[in-house]
């Protein structure tokens, strides 16, 4: 993760000063920021999204790389059709839908 520094912002005009001694050779420059809070809940959409992005992409490889035996496609294409529901969270007819499980980070 990205280093943070502690900030002082004005409540009034939202002016941003770092805790840091002018050395006489500084310059204020127009500057974006974001709030700490707001960074994180955007890296942890991200990771969710990378997951299930690489969900997704397995179960693509599968569809890909899989031939079903000769007269067996349809077991082949139900079980697959299965797992697509599992990933997505999308019960088949009379089941509950069963949440995507998230990696630890």
């Amino acid at each position: 993760m990205t280093e943070r520094i502690t900030a002082w912002q004005c409540i009034g005009c939202g002016r941003i000063e770092g805790a840091q001694p002018c050395v006489g050779i500084c310059q204020d420059r127009k500057t974006d920021f974001v709030y700490a809070s707001d960074y994180d809940a955007a890296l942890a959409q991200l990771a969710l999204a990378r997951q299930q992005s690489e969900t997704l992409a397995a179960l693509v490889r599968q569809l890909a790389y899989t031939t079903p035996r000769k007269d067996d496609w349809e077991r082949s294409y139900r079980a697959l059709q299965a797992r697509a529901r599992q990933t997505l969270g999308t019960p088949a007819e009379g089941e509950q839908p069963k949440p995507m499980r998230s990696k630890a980070l």
